[in-house]
């Protein structure tokens, strides 16, 4: 019964969001607003929407995964994202701003799953072609 309204609780959160995360659905490279940027990002990462990958990555972008070590620049991670076109994680899902000024910005974003919780930490920053994510550090509780 427990695992039955935990997973009914989290396809609620996931459909939710994904109404919020499809809002917003613009090139966010043509958008000067970080929160656009992390949207864009939750929705590549959590529902294998791949539309505006490129755009939204800086040249000299970086994903450190803490569990393992790994290291990925943008040419593998857009690779990744588009392999995984489509694909929808089943988990809450939320984000928050922790800090923005103008030559920087750092959201956190919680994926909350059955047996555990991914949190990414998003460092953006501002292009001539509006703000990108520059680094991400994802690590697991």
């Amino acid at each position: 019964m427990k695992k039955a309204l935990f997973t009914l609780t989290a396809l609620f959160f996931v459909l939710t969001s994904m109404s919020s995360f499809a809002a917003n659905r613009s090139n966010p490279s043509s958008i000067n607003n970080s929160k656009a940027v992390v949207n864009t990002y939750m929705a590549a990462s959590v529902l294998g929407d791949s539309q505006w990958n490129k755009n939204m990555l800086t040249e000299d972008f970086t994903l450190i995964n803490t569990a393992n070590g790994t290291e990925h620049d943008k040419k593998s991670y857009s690779k990744f994202l588009k392999e995984n076109k489509g694909l929808k994680y089943n988990c809450a899902t939320s984000y928050e701003m922790l800090n923005e000024t103008e030559d920087s910005a750092l959201a956190k974003a919680t994926l909350q799953f059955e047996n555990f919780t991914r949190v990414d930490y998003i460092t953006l920053q501002p292009t001539k072609n509006g703000w990108k994510i520059a680094k991400i550090v994802t690590t697991y509780q």
